[in-house]
């Protein structure tokens, strides 16, 4: 696979580190990387040493060996999640350590294998990280995820090249999205990183008690729990409070939706890469909260083991806001990568909302969370809804109602 020059895989490497997880000296870092991001993982350790880490623990995946174990496992193995595994993720939290995800997988890796098992071991999975998930969800540790190119994935994107083309072309996209072509690409975060604050400082002294979502295929209203919290770019740890990018790139501003006050119909705008498979043009009908309907040209039975997964996978856990101008959405390019696609688009979350998007949230049970509006589930899926055509509407508590969107552009000011 052709790789950039090092100095770039340093200057992203470098970015991932200060900017995306903000490693401190003496804290661990656990990275889960794909062993055709070695090269680049190796770059990340090394500067990870040289900024005074700890110690730097390495997951490594496979994609050609995860697509034999689901064609020749049964369900009951596939299902079958270790104790250690789970040990090892505790561990590491427990001991605050800063958690980085080199993520690049094959959006068809899974194309093919029975729906059944792939929903049967995401559900494993989502029980067993249950423990460490809290650790993430609620920002008590740094954590991180950005993307180098595969061959499989960069030839999804562009079909028409050869193996080497596609991924030189991944990678000019991917450090032009991320900033890694910029001189100081920490600066340019930091620029990027306050234009996001100042947008979801201005929605949370709005406090819009519901938005209203038109678009073709779309007619839907989301009420916000009293007490919603809007974030977005930077988020901080508790207790320490040290500053840490979870997703690189990002452009969404994003809060909790009330898990019971969703009603009508939503459309996909673009594909859905969920368990190795691929979900297009499909719909969801809401009413109270739950999906009580849906459709979907490709992948339909994927999307309803996804929707089968628990009570709360039905629901809405997270709504976001991406203007139509981002970076992601003006290449006009289809990534096939949720952490790509979700910030080229508005898009919501089926499944759990994150506790700290309301306030008192990390520290309410689940009874209380469930009271408040927050929704709980082992699944949380992105799923994009926005484009050019899209305008959202925002009613406050006096029933005052304002733009919020115009077809996919901000029509407010945050000045």
């Amino acid at each position: 696979m052709k790789m950039p020059s090092h100095h770039m895989l340093e200057k992203y490497a470098e970015l991932a580190l200060k900017t995306g997880v903000n490693l401190q000296k003496d804290q661990y870092l656990m990275i889960n990387s794909t062993i055709e991001g070695a090269e680049f993982t190796r770059v990340i350790v090394q500067k990870a040493f040289e900024m005074g880490a700890k110690d730097v623990h390495i997951n490594w995946g496979d994609d050609a060996i995860t697509r034999m174990k689901y064609e020749y496992a049964d369900q009951e193995t596939l299902s079958d999640v270790p104790q250690w595994q789970k040990d090892q993720y505790t561990y590491f939290a427990e001991n605050g350590a800063a958690i980085l995800s080199v993520r690049s997988t094959d959006p068809d890796l899974l194309k093919g294998i029975d729906a059944g098992k792939i929903a049967a071991a995401n559900k494993a999975r989502a029980e067993a990280m249950s423990e460490f998930r809290k650790y993430t969800m609620n920002d008590r540790i740094q954590w991180s995820i950005v993307s180098i190119p595969i061959p499989a994935w960069s030839q999804k994107i562009f079909p028409g090249e050869d193996e080497d083309t596609a991924v030189e072309k991944l990678w000019e996209q991917i450090f032009s999205i991320v900033r890694v072509d910029k001189e100081d690409p920490v600066a340019a975060w930091e620029e990027h990183n306050q234009t996001l604050v100042t947008a979801r400082e201005y929605l949370n002294k709005k406090q819009y008690k519901q938005l209203s979502y038109t678009a073709p295929g779309t007619n839907l209203t989301v009420d916000l729990p009293k007490g919603h919290i809007w974030k977005g770019g930077p988020a901080k740890t508790e207790g320490q409070g040290v500053q840490f990018n979870p997703n690189m790139p990002t452009e969404e501003v994003f809060t909790a939706p009330h898990k019971y006050g969703v009603n009508g119909t939503v459309s996909s705008t673009k594909p859905l890469n969920y368990g190795g498979n691929v979900i297009d043009d499909f719909s969801l009908t809401f009413k109270d909260g739950k999906v009580v309907d849906f459709t979907a040209k490709e992948g339909e039975e994927t999307l309803k083991h996804l929707l089968e997964t628990d009570e709360g996978s039905r629901r809405l856990g997270e709504l976001a806001l991406v203007p139509h101008e981002s970076p992601i959405s003006q290449s006009g390019l289809i990534f096939y990568n949720t952490l790509y696609d979700e910030n080229a688009s508005c898009h919501l979350a089926l499944g759990k909302a994150y506790p700290n998007n309301m306030t008192g949230g990390s520290d309410m049970n689940e009874e209380e969370l469930d009271q408040a509006g927050v929704n709980d589930s082992l699944s949380h899926v992105d799923f994009m809804m926005g484009s050019g055509e899209l305008d959202i509407d925002g009613v406050l508590e006096d029933g005052t109602t304002e733009p919020v969107m115009r077809k996919g552009s901000w029509a407010i000011s945050f000045e």
